[in-house]
């Protein structure tokens, strides 16, 4: 064979070669997300957020921190405050991760900025340098997505979640929740008023909870 002919042919093999490694490289993307170590029984757990992580509108130990522990047998410490929106979290974690050393925090905030209307890029911001400031302390994080509530979603029992929880998650490379609270919120089966869920709310959200942290790795299968 000549050369002139050897030459295309070679070529045409090399591009298959790169063909096939981007479509290994694309499935393996397209697996499971990263397994992340397994937090045994009994340890240190912080909830962090508004009054969703708190508990509005069910009775105490309704709540979904205490349903949370129940079911994985973590030492849940509820850190919610209601009202609180997440500029104001971010003057406060500090604190809270110094009184409870947790290994992970779980963290729920955003809703209030969002009735505020307060700009969702403002938000994302504090959301971040919540973050960070969990990472400095040696504790891992798991982000909860929050629904932007909307007349039209409040109509058609559809709230989405907002994007800038999935987009953080991307950009810091963390665990997201998502589409569980939208979910609850969405359902008014399970809900105590138009923005918090009930009883039965608080169980199914620890659930989701649970089942996503087990996914990544976090919660050991029962």
């Amino acid at each position: 064979m000549s050369g002139a002919l050897r030459s295309p042919l070679r070529c045409v093999a090399i591009a298959r070669l790169r063909l096939l490694l981007l479509a290994v490289v694309i499935l393996a993307g397209c697996g499971n997300p990263a397994q992340l170590a397994t937090l045994p029984a009994g340890s240190a757990v912080l909830a962090f957020g508004n009054s969703i992580t708190y508990g509005s509108g069910a009775g105490p130990g309704d709540d979904y921190p205490g349903h949370l522990a129940a079911i994985s047998g973590w030492q849940v410490h509820n850190a919610g405050i209601p009202g609180e929106t997440a500029e104001e979290a971010r003057g406060r974690i500090g604190t809270l991760l110094a009184q409870t050393r947790p290994a992970l925090v779980i963290v729920e905030s955003g809703g209030n900025d969002f009735l505020r209307r307060r700009p969702e890029a403002l938000v994302k911001e504090d959301l971040r340098a919540i973050v960070a400031s969990i990472r400095a302390a040696g504790a891992q994080v798991v982000l909860v997505a929050v629904p932007k509530f909307s007349l039209l979603g409040a109509a058609t029992g559809r709230l989405p979640d907002s994007p800038i929880y999935a987009e953080l998650a991307g950009e810091e490379k963390l665990p997201l929740v998502e589409g569980v609270l939208a979910a609850v919120l969405s359902d008014p089966a399970l809900k105590a008023d138009p923005i918090h869920p009930n009883a039965s709310g608080y169980h199914k959200l620890a659930e989701g909870v649970a089942e996503q942290l087990t996914r990544v790795g976090l919660l050991k299968k029962p």
